[in-house]
């Protein structure tokens, strides 16, 4: 067996999937997948064997349902493995609570946080909403601001949160820059990493403290599962044990057990998501209607040159704009679509597109046209491309 450190195809496959809780003294063996344990109360001969369960003395032990079972263990486990120089991997019930969890384990009142202008919606509101009641208060700045970001950094700042890219627009950040000037601050890194996952671009080595998966998405790929996790080290990770832990942030075995499956292809699934996306994105680019594309593999989106040299690929998201189209037109656009599905998320099997019309507060945003977000999922790019033809004909005679 080679001693060299397995590619990450290989890793996502041998992950989590430990000897203890995949196979069995008595029977013998052992199973491929870890299985689904299923516990709230968990019973001990004694008294004695009780307290010596309890997690704040050893975890990954049996001591109540809440704090895990080898099912939740395992996906834990597997996440950690593929962010490269984490500690270890906080699970949450939704991507939403997973950045919830982190901020709200980082931060306290009277602290400033600054967050990326381009940010996923319901973390906005969760700024402006729930952070503000607790007296965190949050100060918006233009995703492109690179290094720039350390005259933002004040004597309140205790983190910068990323986005790269962006929610809705895609820019591409400078995030080792940004991560640089904050840890020089005494600041954290926090970055939601969802577009990407570890094995596009791997946050935590590119200076990031924290790293925030909506597992929702890719990581379990069937849209079928609501998860989130948060993977960090140093302080910042043992911070956010203890926070997940006195809230009782809890996932299902089951949902774990699928989202671990989910993991397994995810390598795969990433490639044909970027294959497809870029044949359909090509497409799109060369199209009258189409005014800027926003695909950070493209030269027309903000950021590429950081994506060509951080990342080493793309996924399916990305966004277009519709030169000289009414916000109306454009509803009809996505509304003309067939094999497109229309609905909120994106990661899966599935085609899905979006009218979206982004909020900025740092900066105007300034499109030459509406918005309509496409998730390029698993179908022949063919029939997704004659879908769109379809539609730009529809709008064309009506």
């Amino acid at each position: 067996m080679s001693d060299d450190k397995p590619g990450s195809d290989t890793r996502l496959v041998e992950a989590g999937r430990r000897r203890e809780w995949t196979g069995s003294e008595t029977l013998g063996g052992g199973v491929v997948n870890v299985p689904v344990w299923r516990a709230s109360t968990i019973l001990f001969d004694s008294v004695a064997a009780m307290r010596a369960a309890h997690p704040h003395g050893k975890p990954e032990q049996l001591f109540y349902g809440r704090h895990g079972t080898p099912t939740q263990w395992a996906l834990a486990d597997a996440l950690t493995e593929m962010e490269p120089g984490a500690e270890g991997t906080a699970l949450y019930p939704s991507g939403v609570a997973a950045i919830a969890g982190a901020l709200l384990a980082l931060l306290s009142p009277g602290d400033e946080l600054l967050m990326v202008d381009s940010v996923y919606g319901p973390t906005r509101t969760l700024c402006d909403g729930l952070l503000k009641r607790m007296g965190i208060s949050t100060r918006y700045y233009d995703p492109a601001i690179g290094a720039g970001i350390a005259d933002l950094i004040g004597e309140a700042t205790r983190a910068v949160f990323c986005e790269s890219p962006g929610s809705l627009t895609f820019e591409v950040q400078d995030v080792p820059a940004i991560a640089a000037a904050a840890k020089a601050a005494g600041a954290l890194t926090i970055i939601d990493n969802t577009w990407a996952t570890p094995l596009l671009f791997p946050a935590l080595a590119h200076g990031c403290d924290v790293a925030i998966l909506a597992c929702t998405k890719y990581v379990v790929g069937h849209s079928d599962v609501m998860l989130g996790s948060v993977s960090a080290h140093g302080d910042a990770w043992r911070r956010l044990s203890r926070h997940a832990r006195e809230t009782g942030q809890h996932v299902g075995p089951d949902d774990a057990y699928l989202a671990l499956r989910g993991m397994r292809t995810l390598g795969v699934r990433l490639r044909q998501h970027e294959a497809n996306a870029i044949e359909v994105a090509t497409w799109l680019d060369a199209r009258d209607e189409v005014g800027t594309l926003l695909h950070p593999a493209f030269a027309s989106c903000p950021g590429h040159e950081l994506w060509a040299r951080d990342f080493t690929g793309a996924s399916g998201l990305f966004a277009f704009t519709m030169r000289g189209a009414s916000a109306a037109q454009r509803d009809g656009f996505v509304d003309a679509l067939t094999r497109f599905g229309l609905g909120y998320s994106w990661g899966g099997f599935e085609s899905l597109a979006l009218p979206v019309d982004p909020v900025r507060t740092a900066r105007r945003a300034d499109f030459d046209g509406p918005l309509v977000r496409l998730h390029i999922g698993l179908e022949n790019p063919a029939d997704l491309i004659a879908d769109l033809a379809r539609a730009f004909e529809s709008l064309r005679v009506a």
